[in-house]
């Protein structure tokens, strides 16, 4: 016993002089060369964020310095790792604490340097030192993200023991070629993501020339396509080069990729070739990759059908194929697949059904196949999948019903139901017992029947979505009982009925609530009282018919962004909205009941709409309102006063649309800065003056609409060359005077023009057949989409996109009528109530595809063009009280769409032409034209006065006429039996008679032969003479 405590004792009193003696252990200190070359490396850095403070005297001993590791053996510096950390303050600094300068070549001094970590620091643009490749013992050299540029120097060759090189992230690094990297021969890890290499045409042959190579990283390298002799026959699939992952991703790669693949076609566990550009087809040979374990072929044009072969890679856990333009059929042999966990055929153009085999993949946790044109029940066989955590098939033209049951095996682990925008029935499956499901979505069906109070019992959903099916019934406390994690609710566009106590309090917190076409009313839901991080809210056309309580505006309101409270009768007066709404905020309060004026408005406001309310008084607080106004209605008021001066501020708005109100005085001159808007609407005020020259600057313009104002001077021949994407242009029921300018015809997209009702004199110009979109065919609605954030948990998950589709008055026979989501289809020009002379130009029968042609009540002369039935588009035609004159072109009849026709108070004369069209209507559109006749006219033409009265006669009368008939025939065969019996039956029988009747008709020809002969003998005497 007391041996074996000497012993001990022995060993410990060694060990301590060990530790005493100078250079071993690690604790002697750093060597003093090493210690000053870390100092003079120090020097040439900017350290913002002190994470060198500890680099100095204070600390002698530089291996305890930050980021410095010492050999326990030599006490050599051995790793300097010094990465820069994630910076928590991105309002004042980037994203990382980084350090600046410059690499010192004091580092040739740590000679047993084995690992460099230089990542995420700031080198602010200067290229790598070349003498880092004399730093033969390093292993690992990470200088990724570093803002390094220029070209990589090849003297990295020389670090023969290296195993790692990580120089990615370094966007205007690039690189001459790779030639040099053959030397690396111990590199097993190589990343170059984010380096130009788009010079190095032989990248392929260095990295086969790299044997220890297990990682490659080259994304977003910009790599040039392998030339066609350098890819290895098929037949030779083997590489020395023991390849495992590799990420070709987001470079413009061919289909020659595909057979230089195949030379890790053994080893490789992780292939990543995502945006790429790839458009072929996927090879049958890829099968043969079968030890393959993660594949992504995400965002590429690959097209044609999933190969059969695709099930032979049996290794295969990951595979991503969505975002192409892939067809046809999903392979039966994708069930072969059965260690797969994540599949996603999504955004692709798929058909057929899902196949049955999908329920043999029973590792499958992710399943997404939405956006395509699958067709077909959702298979029985998907209740194998007990591991499914997200199943995504929205958007596709899936059908049937949702059984109870239809993936009852993964009611612990369902976590994402996305099955929107298909064709399914029935009632909305109960899911009991999904303890784990988030997200809901079954929005766009055909459901139809009540939601089922268990909803309410899943206690982890998040997002709820039901909107636009055929639901009823009533919504009560218990369908959301237990969502105490519900963000995201959505029942719009459903029968719905809320039934909710005063005193209800939801045990959730929404994010988005939309409830639009719920009756929610007639009082204002207390409930929503409770909802303080609400960030959109829309309550439309839910049946409110009450007051804004004080609480929405101080409460609800103070986080939103989105608010959408239109279509109800809900009344009062709007507050100083200034500070109610969170930045960038969407407002839509339209056709309500409030009054009093518009108050002060939120900064940063995008979307205000305001119209069809009883708001009154000046608009001048808009002036308030910063530059990101996107859009701008208050349309439908009785809004007064002059247009403020303060357009200038607000380029980027589309929409402005401020018409049926009492604005007063002139356009100002600070509308032209608008430059980006398309669709203006100023009809019906009592606006004045002429059209301000700036607005030939809003080049973007494609409706304008300034009818029913009092408006004067010429129509400005720039609207022609500057504005030429207009579309609607309505100058109607105005003071404009002057003539037509040809300029006018340069508006070659334009669809709807309508100069009525104004002071037009001078001729309808010939050019009007240069209106080339009323020669097309075509619709074009004009709408106007703006995406924003939609909230569905604590970060915006996905854009809701607003819509504004512009309407337009299209006027014939006194009446207006309004076009909204059918506007493409009218083609209309108007240029009736003037005092336009001439002739109707022919030009305008080149407009084919023309609908409304109004010309009426103006001073008109001359015949309608005779072509005039080639407008077989034509459905409204009024050239009523002008001074035309000449018969009605018998080709109108051609016309069969006509329903509006007027050409009364003219001088047409003639018959009206005969067809059905033209008898079909009334008498007023022929009257005033005295010269004119036929039907549906009462007075007949000529033509017709010769005829009976009526156009059939009685028995008798018919029994009269066809005896007379009979007899007529009866004499005419006696009168020619008599006749011709009389004469020739005489002649055969008595010889003497025929003898000398023929002898009769001889003498005849001699006579007649005698007096030619003589005749003709004189006549040719008298010519030689």
């Amino acid at each position: 016993m007391a041996g074996w405590s000497f012993q001990h004792l022995l060993s410990f009193l060694l060990l301590l002089l060990l530790c005493a003696k100078p250079g071993l252990g690690n604790l002697t200190g750093c060597i003093e060369r090493e210690r000053q070359a870390l100092l003079h490396f120090k020097r040439g850095l900017v350290d913002e964020f002190g994470l060198l403070s500890s680099w100095g005297d204070d600390n002698r001993d530089c291996c305890q310095w930050s980021g410095v590791q010492c050999s326990n053996q030599s006490g050599h510096i051995i790793m300097l790792h010094l990465p820069a950390p994630p910076n928590e303050d991105y309002a004042q600094y980037d994203g990382y604490q980084s350090l600046r300068g410059e690499i010192s070549p004091w580092l040739l001094e740590l000679e047993h340097l084995t690992h460099l970590d230089l990542s995420y620091n700031d080198f602010e643009g200067r290229h790598i030192p070349p003498f880092l490749g004399s730093l033969s013992r390093m292993q690992y050299l990470d200088l990724s993200q570093a803002n390094l540029a220029q070209t990589v120097p090849t003297q990295l060759g020389n670090l023969s023991n290296l195993l790692s090189l990580d120089l990615s992230d370094n966007y205007y690094l690039n690189f001459g070629n790779l030639e040099w990297l053959s030397r690396l021969s111990s590199l097993r890890r190589l990343d170059l993501s984010s380096v130009d290499l788009s010079k190095a045409i032989h990248w392929s042959q260095a990295i086969n020339k790299l044997p220890s190579l297990i990682h490659l990283d080259l994304q977003n390298c910009g790599l040039p396509p392998i030339p066609p002799l350098t890819i290895p026959s098929l037949s030779h699939g083997n590489s020395s080069v023991p390849l495992v992952f590799l990420d070709l991703s987001s470079n413009p790669l061919t289909s020659s990729i595909y057979p230089w693949l195949l030379n890790f076609s053994t080893t490789l566990l992780h292939l990543d070739l995502s945006l790429s550009g790839l458009n072929d087809s996927i090879p049958e040979y890829l099968g043969n990759m079968s030890s393959l374990e993660y594949l992504d072929l995400q965002w590429n044009d690959l097209h044609d059908e999933i190969p059969d072969t695709i099930g032979d890679m049996g290794s295969l856990v990951y595979l991503d194929l969505s975002c192409n333009q892939l067809q046809g059929f999903i392979p039966d042999t994708i069930g072969k697949m059965v260690l797969l966990s994540h599949l996603d055929l999504s955004l692709n153009q798929l058909q057929g059904s899902i196949p049955d085999t999908v329920g043999n993949m029973v590792s499958l946790k992710n399943l997404y196949l939405s956006q395509n044109h699958l067709q077909g029940e959702i298979p029985k066989s998907l209740s194998n999948l007990c591991n499914l955590q997200e199943l995504e098939l929205d958007r596709n033209n899936l059908s049937g019903q949702l059984a109870p049951d239809f993936v009852a095996c993964a009611n612990d682990t369902l976590e994402t139901l996305f099955l929107s925008d298909n064709q399914f029935s029935g009632s909305v499956p109960a899911l009991i017992g999904f303890s784990s499901l988030r997200e809901l979505h079954l929005d766009f069906n055909q459901l139809n029947g009540t939601l089922p109070e268990s909803v309410g019992q899943l206690a982890k959903l998040e997002s709820l979505d039901i909107a636009s099916n055929s639901l009823q019934g009533t919504i009560s406390e218990a369908h959301l009982f237990n969502m105490s994690r519900l963000s995201y609710l959505n029942l719009s566009s459903n029968s719905l009925t809320f039934n909710m106590s005063l005193e209800w309090v939801p045990p959730f917190q929404l994010y988005s609530l939309r409830l639009a076409f719920c009756k929610l009313g007639p009082r204002f839901p207390s409930w929503l009282r409770t909802q303080n991080l609400l960030r959109e809210l829309d309550i439309s056309n839910s049946e409110i018919s009450d007051a804004l309580p004080d609480w929405f505006w101080n409460v609800t309101i103070s986080t939103v962004t989105t608010l959408s409270i239109s279509n109800n009768r809900i009344k009062g007066t709007l507050p100083n909205l200034s500070s109610k709404f969170d930045r960038f905020s969407n407002i839509d309060m339209s056709s309500n009941y409030f009054e009093g004026s518009i108050p002060q408005l939120p900064y940063d406001v995008r979307w205000l709409d305001l119209s069809n309310n009883k708001l009154s008084g000046s608009i001048s607080l808009l002036c308030t309102v910063g530059t990101e106004l996107l859009l701008l209605d208050l349309s439908n008021n009785s809004l007064s006063g002059g247009l403020p001066n303060c357009w200038a501020q607000w380029e980027s708005l589309v929409v402005l649309n401020l018409e049926n109100n009492r604005f007063s005085g002139q356009i100002p001159n600070s509308f032209g800065s608008l430059r980006s808007i398309q669709t203006l609407h100023l009809r019906n005020n009592n606006l004045t003056g002429e059209l301000p020259l700036s607005f030939k600057n809003c080049t973007s313009l494609r409706f304008i609409d300034l009818a029913k104002n009092r408006l004067s001077g010429k129509i400005p021949e720039w609207i022609g060359g500057s504005l030429p994407n207009l579309t609607v242009l309505n100058l109607g029921s105005n003071r404009f005077s002057g003539g037509i300018c040809p300029e006018l015809c340069q508006l070659k997209n334009i669809q709807i023009l309508d100069l009525s009702s104004n002071n037009m004199l001078g001729v309808v110009p010939r050019c009007v057949g240069g209106f080339t979109a009323m020669t097309k065919k075509g619709s074009l609605v004009i709408v106007h989409n703006y995406s924003f954030a939609v909230f569905a948990g604590k970060l915006p998950q996905s854009l809701r996109n607003a819509s504004y589709v512009d309407r337009a008055l299209v006027k014939w026979k006194g009446r207006e009528f309004e076009y909204k989501s059918t506007l493409g289809l009218v083609k209309s020009i108007d240029f009736s109530s003037n005092k336009l002379s001439g002739e109707i130009p022919e030009e305008v029968i080149d407009l084919v595809e023309l609908v409304s042609l109004n010309l009426s009540r103006n001073n008109l002369t001359r015949l309608i063009p005779t072509r005039i039935g080639q407008l077989k588009s034509l459905e409204v035609l009024d050239l009523s009280q002008n001074q035309l004159f000449g018969e009605i072109p018998a080709s109108l009849v051609e016309i069969s769409d006509l329903s509006v026709l007027d050409l009364s108070d003219n001088n047409l004369s003639g018959q009206i032409p005969q067809g059905t069209q033209l008898q079909s209507f009334n008498i007023d559109s022929y009257k005033g034209n005295p010269a004119l006749c036929g039907l549906p006219l009462l007075k007949k033409c000529f033509e017709d006065k010769i005829k009976q009265d009526s156009p059939t006669h009685n028995i008798e009368d018919k029994i009269q006429q066809d005896g007379n008939d009979m007899w007529f025939y009866v004499s005419v065969a006696l009168g020619f039996i008599v006749g011709f019996w009389g004469v020739c039956g005489t002649l055969l029988l008595n010889n003497s008679w025929r003898y000398a009747y023929f002898q009769f008709l001889n003498k005849i020809k001699d006579w007649l032969y005698v007096i030619i002969a003589i005749n003709m003998a004189r006549l040719q005497r008298s010519l030689q003479s």
